[in-house]
C-alpha cells in the first residue's frame, strides 16, 4: 500500500494541522511521521508520486512535504502541479542540494528547500514557519486594507488581494513577503532584512528566496507596460511604491 494515514498522539497546539508527506524511503517517513504526530499534526502519507496529487485534493492539507526523487513522477512537476491547483505550504526535503535544484524547486512553487541529511528540529521549525505564514497576523497589527496605486487593494486582515476587483490568489508566503513590502512602503528593505521577517534568522544569506518570490509576486500583481509597483535597488533590497515612480523592475 502506497498511501497511510496517522492520527496524533498527543494534544497540542498542531492538532488541526494535517500534513501530507510525500517520500519514498521507510526510515525517513518512520522518523518525520513519529515526530509529527508526537506534536499533534496529522499525517498523511504517500510512498509515491503519482497519489500524492489525487490526496492533495481528497485530503485538503495544510502543508506537503514534498521529496523530489519519487517513483512515478519527477518530484519539480509534482511540485508545479500542486502550485497549480493550491496555495498550501510547500517544503521539498531532498538529497539534491545544489543551488539550481533549490532555484528550479522555488520556481516550481516550494515556500522552503531542506537538504538530505537534516536534523529533525530544523525540520519542526521550517514547518512551524511556513504554517505561521499561512496564519491571519493578530488583529492589533496592520489590521487595515493598504492601496497600492489604483489597482491594487490589500485586506491584510482577511489576508485578500484584490487586482482591479478580482482576488489574486497567493501562497501564504508570497502574501507575508507582499505584506511586509506594503506596511513598509515607501521604505528600502533590505534583502537580509526581508528574509528574516518573512522566512526567520536562520535565512539570511539565501538571496535566491527573495528574488523568485519577488518575481512571482510581479508575475501575479504588475501589468507588462505598467509602472511597477516593486523596485529594485541592485545589490541591497527592495522597495514597494504606488507605481507612480518611474524605475526599472530589475530582479
Amino acid at each position: 500500500m502506497n498511501t497511510d494515514r496517522s492520527r496524533p498522539t498527543a494534544g497540542d497546539q498542531h492538532l488541526a494541522t494535517k500534513v501530507l508527506l510525500v517520500e519514498d524511503d521507510p526510515n525517513i517517513v518512520d522518523m518525520i511521521r513519529a515526530n509529527l504526530l508526537v506534536r499533534g499534526f496529522d499525517v498523511v502519507v504517500s510512498l509515491d508520486g503519482q497519489r500524492a496529487l489525487p490526496i492533495v485534493e481528497t485530503e485538503r492539507p495544510d502543508m506537503v512535504l514534498l521529496d523530489l526523487m519519487l517513483p512515478g513522477a519527477d518530484g519539480f512537476e509534482l511540485c508545479k502541479d500542486i502550485r497549480e491547483r493550491s496555495t498550501i505550504g510547500i517544503i521539498v526535503v531532498s538529497a539534491r542540494g545544489g543551488e539550481q535544484d533549490k532555484v528550479t524547486a522555488l520556481n516550481a512553487g516550494a515556500d522552503d528547500y531542506l537538504t538530505k541529511p537534516f536534523g529533525i528540529e530544523e525540520l519542526l521549525a521550517r514547518v512551524t514557519a511556513t504554517l505561521r505564514r499561512s496564519r491571519p497576523a493578530p488583529s492589533s497589527e496592520h489590521s487595515e486594507s493598504i492601496a497600492i496605486g489604483d489597482r491594487i487593494a490589500l485586506d491584510l486582515a482577511a489576508r485578500v488581494v484584490r487586482r482591479d476587483g478580482r482576488i489574486v490568489h497567493l501562497t501564504p508566503t508570497e502574501f507575508a513577503l507582499l505584506r511586509e513590502l506594503a506596511v513598509n512602503r515607501g521604505k528600502l528593505l533590505s534583502h537580509e532584512t526581508l528574509l528574516r521577517r518573512v522566512w526567520g534568522p536562520g535565512y539570511v544569506t539565501d538571496t535566491e528566496y527573495v528574488r523568485v518570490y519577488i518575481r512571482r509576486l510581479r508575475a501575479k500583481l504588475e501589468s507588462d507596460g505598467a509602472a511597477p509597483i516593486i523596485v529594485t535597488q541592485p545589490r541591497v533590497g527592495y522597495r514597494m511604491v504606488d507605481n507612480d515612480e518611474s524605475a526599472a523592475p530589475g530582479e
